[in-house]
């Protein structure tokens, strides 16, 4: 079974054989949780790296912007059982798609992986794997039995 993470949005699973997915992380980040004891898994596909530049679309979807949509899925996946100290983190996204136009003047990907590593480190949490830059988009998948992560994108299928 499969649950699709659209674009600002989020999921929490626990269910054994799930797979989260979500599909065209271009300047976007996917962000995967898990926590390997509890089989608890989530995962997030921001666009944007904070918040204050409109401050009612982030009150009315956190998962839009990086700085919200983060404490957003770590408070989801603590209610279901996940506990911080287990919690292994991967990322993949932040490309920069409009480089082949021959700009990338608002540089959102490289804006929205730095915004994510301030705010891991500013609370404490390792970041275990990233497949992030490049000028190309990405599928993100998460098994929740395994932990598993997998990429697709530019051709080739990973697992980070």
């Amino acid at each position: 079974m499969k649950q699709v993470i659209s674009v600002a949005d989020m999921k929490v699973s626990a269910t054994p054989g799930e797979e989260l997915i979500t599909y065209a992380l271009g300047s976007c980040l996917g962000v995967a949780i898990y926590d390997p004891e509890a089989k608890i898994g989530g995962m997030l596909h921001v666009m944007l790296p904070q918040s204050s530049i409109d401050k009612i679309k982030a009150s009315e979807n956190p998962y839009m912007f990086v700085d919200t949509g983060v404490r957003e899925l770590f408070l989801a996946c603590y209610k279901a059982g996940a506990e911080k100290s287990r919690l292994i983190v991967k990322v993949a996204g932040g490309a920069a798609i409009h480089t082949s136009m021959g700009s990338d003047h608002f540089q959102i990907g490289k804006r929205n992986f730095i915004m994510l590593r301030k705010l891991l480190w500013k609370n404490g949490v390792m970041l275990n794997a990233h497949d992030v830059g490049g000028d190309y988009s990405r599928t993100m998948i998460l098994n929740i039995s395994t932990g598993e992560l997998k990429i697709k994108g530019n051709g080739k299928i990973s697992t980070l």
